[in-house]
């Protein structure tokens, strides 16, 4: 699959364009209308089968109103049918996005004095072509009708973009070959964005999103708190390479997870490994430094012998597999692996065992783990590695593959499962869909705090407190897209 299909045309249901009016009033009720245009009879009309006049007459004797009250009734609600200014905005956008290649066409299900008489109260420009199904003799869901436009239009199915409100209708259009998309004009916010997306470049309005927010892609939490922290920042400038982008407060050692004081936990938040090992990992520093940060790293080990979390042994020994994981890749970088024997064991043993499923201690899914356990692959070239971990690590990507979450769960996995060889257009299919209109993906939620509201003090397994970055989700996509797209294994698989 492509994340960027080159769609030329798109059709549209002209009902979406044209908004008609709820407060008009005729001499016939409503509900008898709405009879008389779902009747057999309209729907020959509607064909080109009747004249008006033999339709009309017919109507008089299915429904016992006058000729001139049923003129009149339809006169008026075809006279109150007024331009979706929105939707016309909305298809002048992305005609102008494509330089004007894109082609917009319409079907209706209407006759040929009402098409005559809405052409001269309606403006229709913004169509390249208004097909009728008087024109086509079949009304829409009728295969005939689709089969008449695909041809009087030369129309490619797999670059056109079919768009109407009723299922039964983008049905038939998928059924022929076209991209079918059940839309409707009342919910304009959802067709703006699936449009943008479809006909855009996801990576280049993500990377615009970017380059517009740059040093302002902050962290908030699910209680809309904003966090200004490092963690996000630096995994936002190992994705994109780009300094410009993010906010970083440096430390000359060991490092902290926030620019200040901590929110949300006590304001004298300790250095933590986690943020430590990626920013020792992301940022040149003197190796002398980073060799005795690490020496000290090893002072926290609990009695398993497995690494801790923060540099402070008043937090307890709180131990989390992807702070382990982080840590270990700052090992292997530098060559330092065998000091953190008894920490890979356990890891090792995470990953076999799948006790990463419900996320871990302070990461909200198990992608977390498989994301961060790639990028401990590359960190390093060692083979007893490799041969250890990738081939399992393949095994339990391919059994997450289609598994629903939200878009930065999507992208760690895409990005994942092509670091091993695993093209998943499943999940690049959905990821997709998170776009949102400004180019960014959807807010989600990576990191969590225990529920007393202290990171490392509570006891209590019940987590409230999520945080997310939308910036981190945004560059997390662009690299997941590009990824799948050109799924050159950046793992050597054994």
């Amino acid at each position: 699959m492509s994340a960027n299909p080159a769609f030329d045309t798109i059709i549209l249901n002209d009902e979406d364009l044209f908004a008609c009016s709820n407060q008009i009033e005729t001499i016939i009720p409503r509900k008898t209308l709405r009879r008389i245009f779902t009747s057999l009879t309209w729907f020959d009309y509607e064909r080109g089968k009747l004249s008006q006049t033999d339709c009309y007459d017919r109507l008089v004797a299915e429904f016992g109103r006058s000729t001139e009250d049923i003129h009149s009734a339809i006169t008026k609600t075809r006279e109150s049918l007024r331009i979706h200014e929105d939707l016309v905005t909305l298809l002048l956008e992305l005609k102008q996005q494509s330089n004007n290649r894109l082609r917009v066409f319409t079907m209706t299900n209407l006759s040929v004095p009402d098409c005559q008489e809405l052409k001269h109260q309606l403006d229709w420009s913004i169509f390249d072509r208004v097909f009728t199904s008087a024109e086509a003799g079949e009304r829409k869901p009728h295969l005939g009708f689709y089969k008449y436009v695909m041809e009087a239009a030369t129309i490619d199915s797999r670059r056109t973009i079919f768009v109407d409100a009723e299922a039964e209708s983008v049905l038939t259009a998928r059924s022929l070959g076209l991209y079918g998309m059940v839309l409707s004009r009342d919910n304009i916010t959802e067709m703006r964005r699936s449009l943008h997306n479809l006909f855009g470049n996801p990576v280049s309005r993500a990377n615009r999103y970017l380059e517009c927010t740059a040093g302002n892609l902050q962290s908030v939490s699910d209680t809309g708190v904003i966090l200004k922290e490092n963690f996000a920042q630096l995994l936002i400038l190992e994705l994109t390479g780009n300094k410009n982008l993010v906010d970083i407060v440096e430390y000359p050692r060991a490092w902290n997870f926030f620019h200040g004081k901590g929110v949300l936990t006590t304001e004298s938040y300790p250095f933590d490994f986690d943020t430590t090992a990626v920013a020792l990992t992301v940022l040149e520093r003197d190796k002398e430094v980073i060799k005795s940060v690490m020496n000290e790293m090893l002072e926290y080990i609990d009695s398993d012998g497995i690494v801790l979390t923060y540099f402070d042994r008043r937090r307890g020994q709180r131990i989390d597999p992807v702070v382990c994981v982080n840590v270990l890749s700052l090992f292997y970088k530098f060559h330092r692996e065998s000091e953190m024997r008894p920490t890979l064991e356990w890891i090792k043993s995470v990953l076999r065992n799948r006790a990463y499923l419900d996320g871990t201690r302070y990461y909200a899914n198990a992608e977390c783990f498989l994301f961060f356990v790639v990028r401990l692959l590359l960190s390093t070239d060692n083979v007893a590695l490799h041969g250890d971990l990738t081939p399992l690590l393949k095994e339990r990507l391919q059994e997450r593959i289609g598994i629903p979450g939200d878009a930065a769960q999507l992208a760690m996995r895409i990005i994942a499962c092509a670091s091993v060889g695993l093209r998943d257009d499943l999940d690049l299919s959905a990821l997709l869909k998170f776009q949102c209109e400004d180019g960014s993906f959807e807010l989600s939620w990576t990191y969590r705090y225990p529920s007393s509201g202290s990171f490392g003090t509570s006891n209590n397994n019940h987590f409230s407190i999520k945080i997310g970055n939308r910036g981190l989700t945004t560059a997390l996509a662009i690299k997941a897209i590009e990824s799948a797209e050109s799924l050159k294994p950046m793992i050597a698989t054994v």
